[in-house]
Parts: C-alpha cells; structure tokens; sequence
C-alpha cells in the first residue's frame, strides 16, 4: 500500500505505526482509518516483529475525526467512514467478538503500546484506550469529545472505558467530553506511565524492549488474549482455558528455553538474533524513534 497519512518502521524486534498528518494533529480520515489497519496487519504478520508502537508524528497523537469530514457527513446526509468496501482485517478469525472496527486489537498475536505524545480526542482517544498498554507526554491532553458534537460514544468507548477504569469515573468522563490532562489519566489507572515529551519515546521503546527480551512470544500473545477473551465470559470457563493452554504450553520450546534460564540464572532466549536484526539486549534498549516527519 502506498503509505500517505501513515507510516511503518521495524527496528530491533519493534514496529513503530505513526500517524502522520502532522499538520492536521493527525485527525482521522478514511484514508488513515484503512492505512492503520495495513500496516497493523503487516506488523501482526512480520516473524521480526515483537511488539508494536502506536504515536502520532507532530505535537499530536490523534486530534479526533478532521473537522472537513465531520463537515461532510452533513452534506452527504448522515455517517460516511470515507473507507473502501474491502479494508484490510488485522486481528480477525480469533474471536467472532474481536471482528469490528478497533476491537480488532483483541485478535492481534503481539502487544501494543500506544505512546501519546500530545492531544488525543475523539477516535484518537478510542485508537489509545484499545492499546494494551498506554504511555502518555506531561500535560497531553485527553478527551472523549463525542458529546460536543451531538454524537454517541464513539467504537466501543462506552463498553471499554468502564472497563479500564471503573465505571463511574468513565461515566463522567463520557458524559461531560471534558478535557483532561494525562497526569489526570495516570491517576485514573488510564495510562501507565506519564514523562517529560522529550523521555516518552526512549521510556516506551525501553519497556516494549523489556517485553520481548524476558518474555516468551507464545504467553505474550496468549496472556492478552485470555484477558480479552475473559471479558464475555465466567470465571469457571477461564480457568478452564487456563488449564487448557497451561497443558500444551507447557510442552513448547519456549518453556523448556524459560526453564533453562532459570536454573541457569540467565536471561532467556526466545528468540533467534536474526529475528531482531542481530540486536543485542543492549541495543533493544537503546532502540531510538523513527526519524520525525
């Protein structure tokens, strides 16, 4: 795919997806809507990749829907996605639950960490709260925008948010569209971590480097999954599956590889040198962002 409002880097075992309307605070379009599910997609399928970035180019993470469409879904009568009939489905097949807009998230086999480098409103702030893991730049602000526009909440936020942060602060953040600042978000349990603009991406770049470097591909990817899962069903059914996938995981390579390095008091290795590029653990770390736009 030819790549306009978006942009795909690997480095080192880690996909960086960047939204890339800098001049625009990279507000969401149609074209950027199908953009972000490809290069999702590509970045799901990648064997080097371990684990995927999400950030936004600029001052802005994601400033919401561009002002121009949401102009245009009065003009053409009613909602218009501005995407094309066939859309790349990254996530798709795991779970009847996980196929739809952004929940797609859930299906994914690699951990995502959305690194909130300045204003996320709207969808944008929909695209953050569907990341498993969110860190976010001192005094980025933050809201779900929606009310301010006559709209509901927008893909799944009112399911989501109560989920992530408890149901009457996510009330009040849904029904106010108030903005709030990300050390606001750190407090609500929302985002993990909040730093200096400057540290944000070095921070982020070093714990996804930690992730892939001491965890196993294989409980990466399932631990998510069970959490995502756990949501539409009982306790009995989890603990079921638990057992389940603690039954032939425990039969992999990887357990035998995270065994070893604990009796050998090492760090494991789960993966060849080849897959991050010949990255050493030292160089993971130093993992630096993608050249700005």
């Amino acid at each position: 795919m030819d790549l306009k409002v978006t942009r795909l880097d690997v480095a080192d075992g880690i996909a960086t997806i960047t939204l890339n309307r800098p001049d625009r605070l990279n507000a969401w379009t149609g074209r950027m809507h199908t953009e972000y599910r490809w290069c999702l997609q590509q970045a799901d399928a990648d064997p080097a990749v371990r684990a995927i970035v999400i950030t936004g180019a600029g001052r802005g993470f994601c400033a919401g829907a561009d002002a121009r469409a949401l102009e245009g879904h009065i003009e053409k009568g009613g909602y218009d996605p501005g995407t094309p009939a066939e859309l790349p489905n990254p996530g798709y097949g795991i779970r009847p639950e996980f196929d739809a807009d952004f929940a797609f998230h859930f299906g994914l086999s690699k951990p995502t960490i959305a690194a909130i480098n300045g204003p996320a409103a709207g969808v944008g702030l929909v695209l953050a709260c569907f990341c498993d893991i969110r860190f976010a730049a001192a005094g980025a602000k933050l809201t779900t925008a929606h009310g301010r526009l006559a709209l509901p909440a927008e893909y799944g936020l009112s399911w989501l948010l109560p989920r992530l942060i408890g149901l009457a602060p996510a009330m009040e953040l849904l029904l106010s569209s108030r903005i709030f600042l990300a050390e606001e978000a750190e407090r609500l349990g929302l985002v993990h971590r909040v730093l200096p603009p400057e540290a944000l991406m070095p921070a982020v770049y070093e714990y996804a480097a930690g992730l892939i470097r001491a965890i196993a591909p294989s409980s990466l990817r399932e631990t998510r999954r069970q959490v995502y899962t756990d949501l539409h069903r009982d306790v009995r059914a989890s603990v079921e599956h638990a057992r389940d996938l603690l039954d032939r995981m425990a039969r992999g390579p990887e357990y035998r590889e995270g065994v070893a390095a604990l009796l050998e008091k090492r760090e494991p290795r789960f993966w060849p040198q080849a897959d991050a590029g010949g990255a050493s653990a030292e160089e993971l770390t130093a993992h630096t962002a993608p050249p700005a736009s």
